[in-house]
């Protein structure tokens, strides 16, 4: 029972003998303890009776009683699973019935009488022994409540490395697939590689301003894919790509998968250009059986987007793999995806050793294909670059603080052959982890990064850093500080950049008024939040109504 925040422990005495009853009431040091007498009986039966009802934690019992003796009753205690303590206090020191109470888990064996001292002394064990399971119990249960928190991340974390061809190799089972996608073992597999296209225009917006153009496009793409495709899944990857898992049924025929790219890239690339004045490239792999093969049609799908292959309706970059040839003018990265995962996996976590041995397994392949020319080496450093870059916004790392001097792509004009490739990615890495240094520990790492699915998906409620302060088990303030220190930026301000966003894009549909656009991204008071989409997307909401 609680008494305010403390602790009272509950105590039932069994005993035939009702001097022993009130003796032991008057003796036992109640306060001392934190302990409260919760009843009393003079035999097994109603003992037993007695315990049902009141769920004591501690059990004092006779074992010669009428009607039940005190063994019998804690055997039916043990049928009943009942977790409590039990001591035994008895005027028969018998071996036998001493082997029986251990038996039966009983903390002790007590023969009577016993001095107040040592009843004392016991108790204090027993109680000791309460409260360090009582500890553990909600240290488990709290361990409990927070993998369940952060279950929907660690489940998007799951599809990625599959996607990516990450997953650990003891994962790679089908008995180990987390329940909610164990359907993916009886269905067909296709990757979409999704790349933003960079132009003038993205290049010179603020990292974190790309990352709100990232969102948007997820929230366009998984709008359509729901309405296309009986199932998938939706990942983002390294730099400005992202990828949709389409689980089909083996029985799709070849002419309806088809017409569902084609529905699915005209809606895609059409709406992204016209909402948010941007391009994107998509490509397909092909079709896997296995789910253990969807990061092969991943490599499919990009390798179609850089080397152009067949695409799939004319006037759209939209690309199928077709896996019959591979181009001379440019040898991609030996699974590139794959790579790139690895590699800023690694940086995000701190650990250089390893990034660096991932760099040399991958120019070790590199270095198999043959002599690459200038021109290919420059390319490949411009994309390696390109994707770093971007990973250092989501790592928290500004790039003005982390290189004194020249920046790294400065260099890569002068980088002409695939060894001295290797030395600039792996001096620039080393330099990137160093800079991660007081950025923050893989705890609040995670912890920022589940405040940012948070706000993601859940805009339009009423989301408060104190209420993610309770959920991450991080106090407001220093959370406050940990999140700007991240992502660059404070956290009402981020919320508020995200619902405009979101408002905007609505806006862009035409479907709704501006109150219920105001509404649907958490704001009730209409001319207020007609004052933040001015200030933060240059125009009024109604200018868009009109356009």
């Amino acid at each position: 029972m609680n008494k305010g925040d403390e602790i009272m422990w509950k105590i039932v005495i069994i005993d035939d003998d009702r001097h022993v009853l009130q003796g032991m009431k008057q003796v036992i040091p109640w306060e001392a303890l934190d302990a409260e007498w919760a009843g009393e009986a003079t035999d097994g039966e109603e003992g037993l009776q007695l315990i049902r009802k009141v769920k004591p934690d501690l059990v004092i019992t006779d074992i010669y009683m009428p009607v039940m003796n005190g063994l019998e009753m804690i055997e039916l205690l043990r049928e009943d699973e009942f977790h409590g303590k039990i001591v035994i206090l008895s005027g028969y020191s018998d071996f036998e019935y001493a082997r029986q109470a251990m038996r039966l888990s009983v903390m002790d064996y007590l023969s009577k009488p016993v001095s107040v001292a040592t009843l004392t002394t016991i108790l204090q064990k027993v109680i000791a022994q309460l409260e360090a399971e009582r500890i553990k119990r909600m240290e488990h249960e709290e361990l409990t409540e927070r993998l369940g928190r952060f279950q929907p991340f660690i489940q998007k974390e799951w599809v990625k490395s599959i996607v990516a061809g990450t997953l650990e190799p003891s994962y790679r089972m089908d008995d180990q697939l987390p329940s909610s996608i164990h359907f993916w073992r009886n269905v067909n597999h296709l990757v979409i590689g999704i790349e933003i296209a960079r132009d003038a225009r993205l290049n010179a917006v603020s990292t974190a301003d790309l990352n709100l153009f990232r969102f948007a496009v997820s929230n366009i793409v998984k709008e359509i894919a729901g309405a296309i495709f009986d199932s998938y899944a939706y990942t983002e990857l390294h730099g400005t790509r992202s990828a949709v898992v389409a689980h089909l049924a083996p029985s799709l025929a070849h002419e309806e998968l088809h017409m569902k790219l084609r529905h699915f890239g005209t809606e895609i690339i059409e709406s992204v250009s016209r909402y948010l004045k941007i391009a994107l490239r998509l490509g397909v792999g092909r079709v896997k059986a296995q789910w253990l093969q969807i990061s092969d049609s991943t490599e499919e799908a990009f390798r179609a987007i850089e080397l152009r292959e067949s695409p799939a309706m004319k006037g759209y970059e939209l690309y199928q793999s077709d896996g019959s040839k591979q181009s001379q003018d440019l040898r991609p990265l030996a699974r590139p995806v794959k790579f790139y995962q690895e590699l800023t996996s690694a940086i995000k976590t701190g650990q250089e050793g390893l990034a660096h041995r991932i760099i040399a397994e991958q120019f070790r392949q590199l270095g198999s294909r043959g002599r690459f020319t200038p021109s290919e080496v420059q390319l490949l450093a411009g994309e390696m670059w390109g994707v770093l870059n971007y990973n250092l916004y989501e790592f928290g790392i500004v790039v003005d603080e982390l290189f004194s001097g020249e920046l790294p792509q400065h260099e890569i004009v002068m980088l002409t052959r695939l060894d001295r490739l290797e030395e600039w990615l792996a001096k620039t890495v080393s330099a990137i982890c160093s800079g991660r240094e007081g950025k923050g520990s893989g705890k609040h790492r995670q912890a920022v990064d589940y405040m940012l699915q948070y706000i993601h998906d859940s805009y339009a409620e009423d989301v408060t850093l104190g209420d993610l302060a309770d959920k991450v088990n991080i106090s407001r303030n220093y959370l406050s500080d940990i999140f700007k220190n991240m992502v660059g930026d404070t956290f009402n301000n981020y919320l508020t950049r995200v619902r405009m966003e979101k408002a905007k894009e609505l806006l862009l549909e035409k479907h709704m008024l501006v109150y219920e656009v105001a509404s649907q991204v958490g704001y009730k008071n209409v001319p207020y939040f007609s004052t933040l989409f001015k200030k933060y997307i240059g125009i009024n909401p109604t200018d868009l109504t009109r356009s």
